[in-house]
């Protein structure tokens, strides 16, 4: 296979509603896509950071520059997915570039072959569970109101963000409206091991876990946490490798690890982490990044993995867009189905795709 074209779409896809958590609200998907065209197939991949540094170091003007002058130059022509990440390791950081890069290759690589994401990694279900993430509202009444509207439209799991005075009295409320449903809160780094006396109250309400709330260079503090609080710490942030999630199991600063490709330098990786973890007996979800159909379809194939024994964040194209760049992915019984076509098993519309992007840039060309 061989690499013909490289191009960078930038897209902006307004949300169904502002999207608020810990780090800042959200009203437009502004990302870019990118397009791998090869002599035999083409392959498509979104970058999943936003414009700002804010959830993470990365962002998408800085992804574009490391893209075109340090990480492109590495990998064409002649490359395969699986030499993406030892061709660019010399270049520090830039896992969501590198993710992007490698599911693109991946993605056409795949399709020359007419293997579906999920034969590639392993997949072991054709549809997964499905749990949905309720950003941060400006009243108990406006999230008691989402939370009804998620659970009859049949979602599995409610996630609830949290931030230092939007904790306890929302989680409260919640489980006392909705009783025993699956309830768990996502910090986002948003607490210190100081307020551990003000989490631990957090441990009535009976949550399947807590994800990541301190920073996510602090795997000390989330094992001294852990020995604190009764509810299961869960990391997010924190694990970029599979180095990271064998360190962290083997400190005890877990119980549970969210796998975000994306986060963690693509699917290859990812498949890594799920395998450390099973091999340590610690279950694994897939969390998401607000993404398109072109990320959330090979999200879906990961979801289907053995380890993933949890509901993830892999709702339908709906809980944040309107219309979707794909066709979109519907929440049958609370699930979604997992692609069987060859590569990440969707593709953009062209007339959705021309509308949503604004401004293309061609970043190799043989």
């Amino acid at each position: 296979m061989k690499i013909e074209r490289i191009e960078l779409l930038h897209v902006a896809i307004p949300l169904v509603s502002p999207f608020r958590t810990s780090f800042g609200t959200m009203t437009t998907k502004d990302t870019f896509l990118l397009r791998v065209v090869t002599d035999v197939a083409e392959g498509w991949a979104e970058f999943a950071a936003d414009p700002e540094p804010l959830y993470c170091s990365e962002f998408v003007a800085a992804a574009e520059i490391v893209l075109a002058d340090h990480l492109v130059p590495r990998v064409t022509p002649d490359v395969t997915a699986a030499k993406v990440a030892p061709l660019t390791e010399a270049i520090k950081g830039h896992k969501l570039a590198k993710a992007t890069l490698e599911t693109a290759i991946l993605d056409a690589e795949l399709r020359a072959y007419g293997m579906s994401m999920g034969g590639f990694l392993g997949s072991v279900a054709d549809r997964v569970p499905s749990g949905v993430s309720v950003g941060i509202k400006d009243s108990i009444k406006a999230l008691l109101a989402d939370v009804e509207g998620y659970l009859a439209e049949g979602y599995g799991r409610i996630k609830l963000k949290i931030e230092p005075g939007w904790d306890v009295e929302p989680v409260r409320e919640v489980r006392q409206r909705f009783g025993d449903i699956v309830l768990q809160v996502d910090a986002n780094t948003a607490y210190a091991l100081a307020d551990a006396e003000h989490l631990r109250r957090l441990d009535e309400f009976d949550l399947l876990l807590m994800e990541q709330p301190l920073d996510e260079d602090d795997i000390r503090g989330h094992a001294l946490l852990a020995q604190r609080v009764r509810t299961p710490i869960c990391l997010d942030e924190s694990i970029t490798s599979a180095k990271d999630a064998a360190t962290a199991i083997a400190l005890d600063a877990c119980r549970v690890v969210n796998i975000k490709p994306a986060r963690v330098g693509g699917y290859l990786e990812a498949r890594r982490i799920h395998d450390v973890c099973v091999a340590h007996g610690i279950p694994v979800w897939c969390g998401g990044m607000l993404e398109t159909g072109v990320g959330r379809g090979p999200n879906l194939a990961l979801a289907a993995l053995p380890g993933f024994v949890l509901p993830g964040d892999v709702s339908a194209s709906r809980r944040y867009f309107a219309e979707d760049i794909t066709e979109p992915f519907e929440l049958v019984d609370g699930h979604m189905t997992v692609p069987t076509g060859p590569g990440i098993g969707v593709d953009p519309i062209p007339e959705t795709l021309r509308r949503f992007t604004t401004a293309t840039r061609t970043l190799y060309s043989a």
